[in-house]
């Protein structure tokens, strides 16, 4: 091998440099050259594609540096919460601590040196946490859920209660005991609606009567909301009604002591709450008064639906709700009123640390108006969020900030991982996590001196416009952040909230607030009627202010939307608003992208037929309205209808002179003779023949039946006797009456009270491949699903076992 010459360094200009001899040829070696899969992706990409990762990852690494991606921990702790709840079976508990163990240990593992792989198992160990506490939640829960409607004479302690200001109390009873009929599966606790009585129960009272009772409603369509689910959570295993006024067990017995020392703290702290809210109905009738007493203990019925509709309409129904506009308020005008009155004392001021003085005030202030507030979800954020915010006045820490916000929703959410997928958590949240998020942008703004803004002419002119100001950016801050939640729970928008809130913030800051705190203060005395006068001033002039934008119309109704659009959407949100950087932009691509493809796409195709879930309800869906079975259909079950398909009208069926056979009155039970079988089915046949197209003629208390423009019957029949005569005329049968039955011998199609507690509420769907049907329920495996399957009969739960029936009526 030839000797290699050695390269010779000449200095030349004060730089070294290799100016090498004439080398010999040798042979070239060459390496391989690297296929397009081998080169790395930074490589691979056009120069604009590797600024733009490298400016993503410069982002990432600030957004790390300030802590940003821990205010995602809340995100995934909720996220494994919901899909437990969202699932169609239980986790098994050893796989779930399993998902926890295994990441949580990965997290340590990769200690500092790999920030990414660490994030990565840290957001698995918080989603399967979230995850663990809500199977935690479950088991504690454990209530006990009312298997089918039942009429019995029910025994109870009363744990709470809540007048509607119109001689209806409603009752929140610990069951004692059942009879005639006995419960084999007994409610630990119900609520109960109780009229007639000269006084109301106190709390602590035993009482008895005979009751009506339901179990609590599930979704009045596929995909709407689940009140049982609630229900569970909240531990009322029946709703219901009592037959007259219940009567108290002992007449000479005093309130019974509760059962253990939270509860009698618990029931001291309604107590109170009833009585203020007595108190200051007392003072102020009607609405005004119900409207003050539902700020002050978050009782809300006594409020006239038709009030409550227009401050809905006009977007002040947060107002009513005790959220973090009464606790910011609240907090806020102790806080400062107390921080001047000490100011009054130069001695106190100079000795004394008078800000923290007046947040301790302050804080004590706001802990004593939730304990009376009734815990509502949103009162619960806001007083988490106002205690931080106080006690970081202590430390003389940020007040406002996001790690606040974050630190209230884990607290939140390990609590209650249920609330997660209720739309009060969701809508405080999003709000406040918008404002807040607002308020570090307009801090963070660059600020330009102007020496006539300082002019003391034009200083009471910038703090007036700058108190508006602050009113219109928290109002559209606030509206637009709650809008894709009121979509997804509501299915409706408000159009003119900003103009309402707007006329009605100053009153509520200047003028009611103030005034009820004072009133509160001086309760104790007796000294608070005057002030209450003041508080009704202007909650007069708010009622008529939502009234008035109400009368506008600006109740947008938008209907159901796709599933995954919340969700892509929910996630944009979070992003614009939880991180810093120009990274934030992403989350205002996804919402736009996402909003775009659905308002592109076409709309679904709506149902052809809906069914309640007990069958007593039953329409039938046109381009331009529902047609109903009923004249007068439950506003609970019709409304969710009309907002979930953006349907307001309604066409009532068309009464038919034909008398019901058996007579009005007589047993459901029946059976009828073959010539009032023949004589039935020929009136359904000419009724559907002879009636409108998409439209029910009706026998009270006999049959409905419609003829449908895809030529289809659809006969609902409220007799079992009928039941032959129905399926022999008609291709659809709907019936409330629990058969065991589960199809017409005839091939038509049948629903029944058995099959619909166990599937619940259905929309149906004529297309060229059959029918097809969308259920409320796929299962029954989560156990606030359980009850559906429970059969009284053999005392267990049961899936199956259905037969057919006979459709000639013989």
């Amino acid at each position: 091998m030839e000797e290699l010459t050695t390269v010779e360094l000449r200095p030349e200009a004060g730089v070294g440099r290799a100016v090498p001899p004439a080398l010999p040829a040798i042979a070239m070696v060459t390496r391989p050259a690297r296929t397009q899969s081998e080169t790395p992706l930074r490589h691979r990409l056009p120069a604009t594609g590797r600024q733009v990762l490298r400016a993503g990852a410069c982002m990432l690494g600030e957004e790390a540096d300030h802590g940003r991606l821990l205010l995602f921990s809340p995100v995934f702790l909720g996220a494994g919460s919901a899909c437990w709840f969202l699932a169609a079976w239980d986790f098994p508990f050893f796989a779930s601590l399993l998902c926890l163990l295994v990441p949580a240990a990965a997290v340590f593992l990769a200690g500092r040196s790999r920030p990414a792989l660490r994030a990565t198992f840290l957001a698995l160990a918080f989603f399967a946490c979230g995850m663990l506490s809500a199977q935690f939640e479950s088991w504690r829960a454990s209530t006990v859920i009312l298997d089918s409607a039942v009429t019995t004479t029910v025994t109870g302690r009363v744990e709470r209660r809540e007048g509607d200001g119109r001689g209806r109390w409603r009752y929140i009873l610990a069951v004692t005991g059942t009879e005639a009929p006995e419960l084999k599966r007994q409610p630990g606790r119900i609520t109960a609606i109780a009229r007639g009585a000269d006084a109301p129960f106190e709390i602590g009272d035993i009482i008895t009567g005979r009751a009506r009772l339901t179990p609590p409603a599930g979704p009045a369509l596929p995909a709407l909301n689940d009140f049982s689910f609630g229900a569970y959570f909240d531990g009322i295993g029946a709703n219901g009604f009592f037959y007259g006024a219940p009567k108290k067990v002992d007449l000479q017995a005093g309130p019974q002591a509760a059962r253990s020392t939270s509860e009698a703290v618990l029931e001291w702290l309604y107590q109170l709450r009833s009585s203020i809210g007595d108190r200051i109905r007392s003072i102020l009738p009607g609405d005004t008064g119900a409207f003050a007493a539902a700020l002050v203990t978050d009782e809300r019925r006594a409020i006239s639906k038709a009030t409550t509709e227009a401050l809905r309409q006009s977007g002040l129904a947060h107002i009513v709700a005790i959220s973090g506009l009464n606790m910011a308020l609240s907090a806020g005008i102790f806080f400062v009123g107390f921080r001047m009155l000490l100011s009054l004392f130069p001695g106190v001021a100079q000795a004394y640390p008078t800000k923290k003085i007046a947040a301790a005030g302050a804080l004590i202030a706001v802990t004593a108006y939730f304990l009376i507030s009734g815990f509502g979800v949103s009162a619960e954020r806001a007083f988490i969020m106002m205690a931080i915010m106080l006690i970081a006045v202590f430390f003389d820490r940020p007040s406002i900030s996001l790690r606040n916000v974050v630190l209230s929703a884990l607290v939140i959410i390990a609590i209650s991982p249920s609330e997660v997928l209720g739309p009060s958590f969701q809508m405080s949240f999003a709000a406040t996590l918008a404002l807040v998020s607002g308020y570090q942008l307009w801090k963070d703004r660059r600020i330009r001196e102007n020496a006539l803004l300082k002019l003391p002419i034009i200083r009471p002119v910038v703090a007036v416009a700058g108190f508006f100001g602050g009113v219109f950016l928290t109002s559209l801050i606030g509206g637009f952040s709650t809008a894709l939640f009121s979509i997804e729970h509501f299915h409706r928008l408000t159009a003119y909230g900003l103009p309402a809130n707007l006329a009605t913030m100053p009153i509520i800051s200047f003028i009611v607030m103030p005034a009820g705190l004072l009133a509160m203060l001086l309760m104790p005395f007796g000294l608070d009627a005057p002030l209450w006068k003041v508080v009704g001033f202007g909650l007069d002039m708010v009622i008529a202010v939502a009234k008035t934008v109400s009368g506008w119309g600006g109740d947008i109704g938008v209907g159901r939307l796709p599933a995954w659009y919340f969700v892509v959407a929910v996630a944009g949100f979070l992003l614009l608003t939880l991180l810093r950087t120009r990274l934030r932009h992403a989350g205002t691509s996804i919402l736009a992208a996402s909003t775009s493809i659905v308002l592109l796409l076409p709309v679904p195709r709506p149902p052809d037929l809906v069914i309640s879930e007990d069958g007593s309800l039953v329409a039938v869906v046109a381009a331009e309205a529902m047609a109903s079975n009923r004249e007068n259909p439950p506003d609970f079950i019709f409304d969710q209808w009309q907002r979930a398909l953006v349907l307001p009208a309604h066409y009532p069926p068309k009464m038919l002179d034909g008398p019901a056979i058996p007579p009005e009155g007589d047993d459901r039970r029946v059976r009828l003779s073959r010539d009032q079988q023949n004589e039935a089915r020929t009136a359904m046949r000419a009724a559907a023949a002879g009636g409108e197209t998409n439209r029910f003629s009706c026998v009270k208390k006999a049959w409905c039946t419609s003829r449908l423009g895809n030529g289809r019957i659809v006969t609902v029949i409220d007799n079992a006797a009928y039941l032959g005569p129905a399926c022999d005329a008609a291709d659809i049968v709907v019936t409330s009456v629990r058969l065991r039955f589960n199809s017409c011998r005839s091939g038509g199609t049948l629903f029944t009270g058995e099959t619909l507690r166990k599937t619940g509420s259905i929309e149906l769907r004529f297309a060229d491949t059959g029918l097809e049907v969308a259920t409320a329920f796929e299962t029954l495996s989560r156990p606030w699903m359980r009850h559906r399957a429970y059969d009284w009969r053999s005392n267990s739960f049961v899936e199956s076992g259905l037969s057919s029936v006979s459709g000639s009526g013989e």
